[in-house]
């Protein structure tokens, strides 16, 4: 999506192509801030019914309800949506909203549970409709949950085409949540393959190829091996069934991240006052070099966008590594030892591939 302002408590890094692009997050950085400072103040006393359990800034959240621990979040597809409108392809799109819900429940150590969507539309069209819905019912069978209910709100006056987010709840016992805490130096990062852009970073995307340079959604790049339209609005990927088999099967998996906006300095969104480096990346796939080259835009910015190719990642003792990457990679994707955690109270993230190092939201030249 274009913009995360809650449920993962980042705004999605940007620099000067991404601003133009149409997403400034400037403005929104100082709104989050004094919206947290506000919401935090609903919240009921710790060991109290409904208690909520995490601070903000983790993927997802966890209410305590009754000794139960309920997780929840919510996100949607963002720009996306333009995509699937220029095509007029509408039932892939579900898939996307509930992969990008579920992917940061299984984060805190959840089992996802059932969703509710939220479609905001022009003008509800029958067959859009019934095409959206077979997407989250795909995706809400690739997820093992259930889609609850939801809310269809046709916004003539508001909406150019339409919008498509949800709301996900899960279950995590209380003392099985995971918020990155503990993480030792050495231990082994662990990435799983996107299937490309999957919903963040399409605001560059669409103006790379779309305003600047006037493609079509047909055009067929030689790097890929379909058209542009249907590479960009390919699903995202849902990491469900292997994120919850790995945590059923290695006692040591420290952290869980779903690398979205900001790219890999999510992985700095853990409790413990570590760095990572990631020493051994799989080549991106071709779509982010695309980009890149269309809309000159350094790796620096390509890297603080978008997930260039790992979608997911898991921290691990080093004595698990073999078999959380034959779990992580037993679902029909590929997994990848990616690097290591270093004890850094910075947080930092380095690629030395790349000579990128980044803090806070953006990747810089590494001095």
């Amino acid at each position: 999506m274009a913009q995360t302002l809650r449920s993962g408590a980042k705004v999605t890094a940007i620099d000067d192509h991404y601003r133009d692009a149409g997403v400034d997050t400037d403005e929104a950085d100082a709104g989050l801030a004094r919206l947290t400072r506000r919401i935090v103040q609903t919240w009921p006393p710790a060991g109290a019914f409904g208690a909520v359990k995490l601070d903000i800034g983790y993927f997802a959240n966890v209410v305590d309800i009754g000794g139960q621990g309920i997780a929840i979040t919510t996100d949607g597809i963002g720009s996306k949506a333009m995509i699937a409108s220029m095509l007029g392809k509408y039932d892939t799109v579900g898939i996307d909203c509930v992969a990008m819900n579920v992917n940061d429940l299984i984060c805190v150590g959840a089992t996802p549970v059932s969703m509710v969507d939220y479609l905001a539309i022009e003008k509800a069209e029958a067959a859009v409709i019934d095409a959206i819905s077979v997407g989250l019912c795909a995706g809400a069978h690739m997820a093992g949950i259930s889609i609850s209910g939801g809310e269809t709100a046709q916004l003539k006056d508001m909406i150019n085409g339409f919008d498509l987010a949800g709301t996900a709840i899960g279950h995590v016992p209380l003392e099985r949540i995971i918020v990155g805490e503990g993480i030792r130096a050495g231990d082994v990062v662990i990435g799983i393959e996107s299937s490309g852009i999957h919903s963040n970073g399409l605001s560059l995307a669409r103006r790379a190829f779309f305003h600047k340079h006037g493609y079509k959604p047909s055009h067929r790049f030689d790097e890929l091996g379909c058209d542009l339209g249907s590479e960009l609005l390919r699903p995202t990927h849902i990491y469900v069934k292997e994120a919850l088999e790995l945590l059923a099967r290695v006692a040591s998996v420290r952290a869980l991240m779903h690398i979205t906006g900001d790219g890999f300095l999510n992985l700095t969104r853990v409790k413990s006052e570590v760095g990572f480096v990631l020493d051994a990346l799989p080549p991106p796939p071709p779509i982010f070099s695309i980009i890149a080259r269309l809309d000159g835009t350094a790796d620096a910015e390509m890297f603080s966008v978008f997930n260039m190719g790992i979608g997911f990642c898991a921290v691990v003792a080093e004595a698990d590594a073999g078999l959380a990457l034959s779990i992580l990679g037993g679902q029909g994707k590929r997994a990848h030892r990616i690097g290591y955690a270093i004890a850094d109270p910075a947080r930092s993230v380095r690629l030395p591939q790349q000579k990128l190092v980044g803090r806070g939201k953006h990747f810089v030249a590494a001095a």
